[in-house]
């Protein structure tokens, strides 16, 4: 699923609050790695996730989506974010971008080293993610008529349940004990779970001690969630 320009975007804040706007402060010096974010986007978040779990050195370079730099439309020239900028090269579209920090070999890998069945395993996943439950999201997120929020609920519950099952049995992450990539994928919007879909379509929290609520727990507490994430989101 591509990267989508949100149009909501009138009713997002525009600078990061709370621990995300330390993590900008501390991001703030220029660097031959840029990332070109905007705090309210959790394909954004995807990014700035990975960098932080991967220890790399980047700037972070906050967005207006009225007034978006000329140094980013010479990335993507529709000037939607995340986009990189990696010396004189450039790309944008999350996963593809998550996929090339990979690439690098710096860092804390998000995909397991030496196993190409385990690596596959995660870019399965990744795209039940992208192909099912972030459209998923929206479309329940959307729904004006109560029948279609309860069919998309369903259809949510019944495509998380899927991801829950393929993870690792005792977790509390995707492969186990470590945050990865499949877990940075899905991150945002578990977040957005609780923050958005919870308060406007009664989204309930997750069985205490369930395998689907330790791997929240999981993420929500992981310190790199914690440093990309506003407080008033």
């Amino acid at each position: 699923m591509p990267d989508t320009n949100h149009s909501e975007q009138k009713t997002y804040h525009k600078k990061a609050t709370g621990q995300a706007l330390n993590t900008v402060k501390k991001r703030s010096k220029d660097h031959d790695l840029k990332l070109f974010g905007s705090c309210f986007c959790p394909f954004v978040q995807r990014v700035w996730i990975a960098l932080e779990v991967k220890g790399l050195n980047y700037q972070y370079i906050e967005v207006d989506p009225y007034k978006k730099p000329e140094s980013l439309t010479e990335v993507n020239p529709r000037g939607l974010v995340p986009a990189l900028r990696h010396g004189d090269w450039g790309c944008y579209e999350s996963t593809v971008l998550m996929e090339y920090l990979e690439d690098l070999n710096a860092g804390t890998p998000l995909l397991p080293p030496n196993d190409p069945q385990g690596r596959a395993h995660c870019r399965l996943w990744t795209d039940h993610i992208n192909r099912h439950i972030v459209p998923t999201f929206y479309r329940y997120l959307q729904a004006q008529e109560p029948a279609k929020q309860i069919s998309h609920a369903e259809e949510l519950k019944t495509e998380i349940t899927k991801i829950v099952d393929a993870s690792h049995p005792h977790g509390p992450f995707f492969l186990g004990p470590t945050i990865s990539f499949v877990d940075v994928q899905f991150a945002p919007w578990m977040l957005r779970l609780s923050r958005v879909l919870k308060p406007y379509r009664g989204w309930p929290d997750p069985e205490v001690r369930s395998r689907w609520g330790l791997w929240v727990d999981a993420v929500e507490g992981d310190e790199a969630v914690k440093a990309t994430t506003s407080t008033d989101e």
